[in-house]
């Protein structure tokens, strides 16, 4: 029947409120101004495509969310400031107002009512913003990454610590419910996959979602402005990322989503790296557009190594993270449709039974391979084809929203943050070293206390 209310919804509703999911406080009874901190006035700093889609992010909460941004920066006035403060003021029946300020200084300066500032600059912005902020008295959320130099991110977590104020880094993984699943149950509750030994991953995006990004003629910044803030011209404004003193390239770009969780579910951070990469492509760009890389950890249980690549010539596979153990596999992405977990043939089909009815995995019908001909055996040193298993939650939200909740949760005091300063930092370490890497091309280490701040 349409309305059943079976078993396996039942799982999947319950692993994703216990990761961490936006539950509206009427639910339980309580409206959002029950509380003196449950409305939290939210300033966004930086409006580009980014910052836009954070904001969206908090905008589907709804008015139940207590959440109201009040006020926006961005020093693109033709572009990104007026069109996010026209649609922050089209929201003002749920309490938002989208007060505009190119300054950001004159923006913290004069807002007083201010809880939290969402922070969407380019990268090598972050410290300086995030640091004005918590000196301000107020809770920041950083997209990631979280500097582009060690030293930036360092001075955040230091006013965090200094300020009392919290630092949550956009590494927007650790609070899909989806990934969270993996981690508590799959990984560490079941153990399913065993002795984890291997991760691989990538992102490969093509080449026309690559291109350098233009602007509308007659929108530009004023040279003045584009000084000020530290950007040669409007294309390194447009196109930061891949220009040094202003972004990490590809593989801090993107890659550190996903090597974040490399250390996140391994619990481990790594010995070393080696890796390759180039200004193969992008002619005129200044980071590396193709970049593979191998990382060594040494693991609570024994060592395990760690491919990670991002190309932007083709978008073959997409962009996913695999965890081989010697019981299990797990294939995991941000993508809806991805992920499931693969039992070995050498390990009984009853050991996961319990798993299945503890509703952590759930069956999956899989093709039995085709049976060999006469003209064709099997190779003898083919492994038999490992039984699938899906990951019975799934996440339905934007995929930043979950990780906005956990920030905004933690300011009323009902959570901790899922990726504070700390964490965020780690993972810096690690991106901004491979980069290091490429250039050194040779193998490099890290020192335990490379990590701690």
């Amino acid at each position: 029947m349409k309305n059943q209310f079976d078993r396996r919804s039942f799982m999947r509703g319950t692993a994703a409120i216990g990761a961490g999911l936006f539950i509206a406080p009427n639910a339980f009874g309580q409206g959002a101004a029950a509380g003196s901190k449950d409305q939290l006035n939210v300033a966004l700093l930086g409006a580009g495509a980014q910052g836009q889609v954070l904001m969206n992010a908090v905008l589907k909460l709804g008015k139940e969310s207590g959440v109201c941004f009040k006020a926006v920066c961005d020093i693109w006035e033709d572009q990104n400031l007026k069109r996010v403060s026209r649609t922050l003021n089209a929201y003002k029946g749920f309490g938002h107002a989208g007060t505009a300020y190119v300054d950001y200084k004159e923006m913290l300066d004069t807002e007083k009512g201010l809880d939290a500032v969402i922070v969407a600059t380019p990268d090598f912005w972050h410290s300086e913003h995030a640091c004005a902020s918590m000196e301000k008295g107020l809770h920041v959320y950083c997209e990631k990454e979280m500097s582009n130099t060690l030293e930036g991110a360092k001075k955040m977590v230091e006013t965090a610590k200094k300020t009392g104020k919290l630092l949550q880094i956009g590494h927007q993984r650790r609070s899909n419910p989806r990934y969270r699943h993996c981690y508590d149950k799959i990984i560490k509750e079941a153990n399913m996959l065993g002795r984890i030994t291997t991760v691989n991953g990538q992102w490969n995006r093509s080449k026309a979602a690559c291109e350098d990004l233009g602007w509308p003629k007659g929108s530009e910044i004023p040279q003045a402005t584009l000084d000020k803030y530290g950007f040669k011209d409007m294309t390194t404004f447009r196109n930061w990322r891949w220009y040094k003193g202003l972004g990490g390239g590809p593989i801090v770009d993107l890659g550190s989503h996903q090597i974040d969780i490399y250390a996140w579910f391994l619990q481990a951070q790594p010995k070393s790296i080696i890796a390759s990469g180039g200004i193969d492509y992008w002619k005129n760009h200044e980071w590396y557009d193709h970049v593979i890389a191998i990382y060594e950890f040494d693991t609570p249980v024994g060592p395990a190594r760690a491919s990670y690549q991002t190309i932007t010539t083709n978008s073959n596979g997409g962009y996913f993270e695999i965890f081989m153990g010697d019981e299990g596999t797990l294939d995991i992405s941000e993508a809806a449709a991805r992920g499931a977990v693969y039992r070995e043939s050498s390990v009984p089909e009853e050991n996961w039974e319990k798993w299945v009815k503890a509703g952590i995995i759930a069956k999956e019908e899989v093709k039995k391979p085709a049976a060999s001909d006469d003209h064709g055996a099997t190779d003898v040193r083919s492994s038999v084809p490992a039984a699938a298993y899906t990951i019975p939650v799934e996440m339905n939200v934007p995929f930043h929203q979950p990780h906005l909740v956990n920030f905004f949760d933690s300011v009323r005091g009902k959570a901790k943050l899922n990726c504070p300063g700390e964490i965020g930092y780690e993972t810096a370490v690690m991106v901004l070293k491979c980069n290091e890497a490429v250039e050194a091309g040779k193998r490099l280490t890290f020192k335990p206390d490379e990590f701690h701040v």
